[in-house]
């Protein structure tokens, strides 16, 4: 978006925009479409994790700076209603599921972007420098056909970068810890490098955790490099809740690191909980509410004690 500085912003997202992983795992549902009665079940199991982001709202979570990201397959009720409560929304524009990129859409992805007016367009990128350098270019020129659209329309863009191992990477590194402590970092910095050279530029980058302090400050550098204003915000890759708070706590006291998108870890539990039979339909929205306004205001005393000092 024009003119905005996003590094002095803030943004805490709650996102559920996953379909194939949630359709799988939540609802055995694989290699095929939903049936109609399948998709209004998963509808009205998204639309309690936005019960939950409510709760949380009006529980204290201050309204200006929460979010949430849902996509129009299941989410369109909540689409609309997030719109007419002034609520920041995003919608995703990618396939789900795709190790490649391509558009939801296709190339109506613009028509769809404006039936719903979201805050912020958000795609998920695998995008590994080191990788195949075909599908990374056919990529970025996808990418770069996005981000044209939206700075024509004067629309944010929220860029989710995922750096996956590939073999030789996974071999030297001898696992998948020391891959994501030691080796990933560097190649996020490649990569968001890479992504600016191609003419991308995001408003906002969602990224991977990172552990190290040195880390998080490079990659903020990165996204913020030759004056731009981009902001950076810590996905919570379903990992553990501890996990989670410790990635938030190295990145709250980052200049540039302006909040969070966690999900899984948020929602995970209480809606496998609530599909088991173990607690009921009011207990998986307080379950959200009650995890998605921890998370809040562990960053938001993670910021002030920044301040403070």
């Amino acid at each position: 978006m024009l003119d905005v500085d996003w590094t002095k912003r803030q943004l805490l997202i709650l996102p559920f925009d996953h379909r194939g992983s949630f359709m799988k795992k939540l609802f055995g549902i694989s290699g095929r479409l939903p049936m109609e009665e399948e998709t209004s079940e998963i509808s009205r199991y998204k639309m309690i994790i936005y019960e939950g982001f409510k709760q949380a709202v009006e529980k204290g979570v201050p309204k200006e700076i929460a979010g949430i990201l849902v996509d129009e397959q299941f989410g369109s009720a909540i689409l609309r209603d997030a719109k007419q409560n002034g609520i920041t929304f995003a919608i995703p524009c990618e396939k789900s599921g795709q190790d490649e990129f391509d558009f939801e859409y296709g190339e109506q992805f613009g028509e769809h972007i404006e039936k719903f007016d979201p805050s912020f367009a958000k795609v998920l990128v695998r995008l590994n420098p080191e990788d195949d350098a075909g599908m990374n270019q056919r990529q970025l020129a996808r990418l770069k056909q996005l981000g044209d659209y939206l700075k024509s329309k004067n629309r944010a863009y929220l860029f989710e970068l995922l750096v996956p191992a590939n073999e030789a990477q996974l071999k030297q590194a001898s696992d998948q810890t020391t891959y994501d402590r030691d080796v990933r970092p560097k190649l996020m910095v490649q990569a968001i490098a890479q992504i600016q050279k191609a003419g991308v530029e995001p408003d906002i980058w969602k990224l991977e955790g990172v552990e190290k302090g040195e880390d998080a400050k490079g990659l903020a550098r990165q996204v913020q490099a030759a004056g731009r204003k981009a902001g950076m915000i810590t996905l919570g890759r379903g990992e553990s809740k501890e996990k989670v708070q410790e990635w938030l706590k190295v990145g709250a006291k980052i200049p540039g690191i302006i909040g969070f998108a966690v999900g899984r870890t948020i929602f995970w539990d209480a809606l496998k909980g609530l599909k088991e039979g173990k607690h009921d339909k009011a207990a998986a929205v307080q379950a959200i509410a009650n995890n998605y306004y921890d998370f809040v205001q562990l960053w938001m005393s993670e910021k002030q004690n920044l301040l403070d000092r």
